[in-house]
């Protein structure tokens, strides 16, 4: 059985989630405060987060820092319409996807659901060694060997970057600051905000099939991008 924490402050609305989350397979633990949210977080581990920004103790974005530090473990936001500074800083402190106030509940348990399905990562994995297979792709990052369909892609040094970055995070944002910031050590404050566009684009160029419909590496328009988990055959 897999275990949801739900963080909400509003007391209706946290009563409202449970009842249109709640299902046989999912348990259920609702708090009101972050301090609440930390007591139950040191008794269980639970498989989803799910996190309203604004709480009467503090900031959620505190909580989401907190368990990035300690673990993997997704974490949806819950955040007001009109708060784009609270979803940009969401995920760049490691959010996994978020849901704007007001919010439709069928799009908010589909949202659950897929942070649900998302596969458990041990930490020993081939993708901690360097080396992950996926689909038609197979990336040794240690080796740098890159491979689409079996065929050997070259990719320069700051494209291995990009794509490990994005790979070791599949199915969550990553904002455009943080990517600059981490493939760009050596003077990310000097680079043209135009070079990530184009190391994008480059990539798409040497692995998506119709790199114009991206089906992999897909922008998430005003905030970076994202390298999906399953994409559809037809999702543009």
């Amino acid at each position: 059985m897999k275990k949801l924490l739900i963080i909400e402050d509003d007391r209706a609305l946290g009563d409202g989630l449970c009842m249109a989350l709640r299902s046989p397979e999912l348990e259920l633990t609702l708090c009101h405060t972050l301090s609440a949210a930390g007591a139950a977080l040191e008794k269980s581990a639970f498989d989803l987060l799910l996190l309203d920004v604004n709480l009467p103790d503090g900031s959620g974005l505190d909580l989401l820092r907190q368990v990035r530090r300690s673990g993997t473990t997704p974490v949806i936001l819950l955040t007001a319409n009109d708060m784009e500074t609270d979803i940009v800083l969401g995920l760049e402190s490691g959010a996994d996807d978020y849901v704007t106030k007001p919010f439709s509940l069928a799009v908010l348990r589909a949202r659950v659901n897929a942070q649900l399905r998302r596969p458990t990562v041990p930490q020993d994995t081939a993708a901690q060694r360097g080396a992950v297979e996926f689909d038609e792709f197979s990336f040794d990052f240690d080796r740098m060997e890159f491979r689409r369909g079996g065929r050997l892609v070259e990719l320069s040094k700051t494209e291995q970057k990009l794509l490990r970055l994005l790979v070791e995070n599949r199915g969550r944002t990553m904002s455009r600051s943080v990517l600059v910031d981490r493939i760009w050590t050596d003077g990310a404050e000097y680079v043209d905000e135009n070079a990530l566009s184009v190391t994008v684009k480059r990539l798409r160029d040497k692995l998506e099939e119709t790199p114009s419909r991206p089906r992999w590496l897909k922008t998430v328009y005003g905030i970076g991008y994202t390298w999906v988990m399953t994409p559809r055959p037809s999702e543009p």
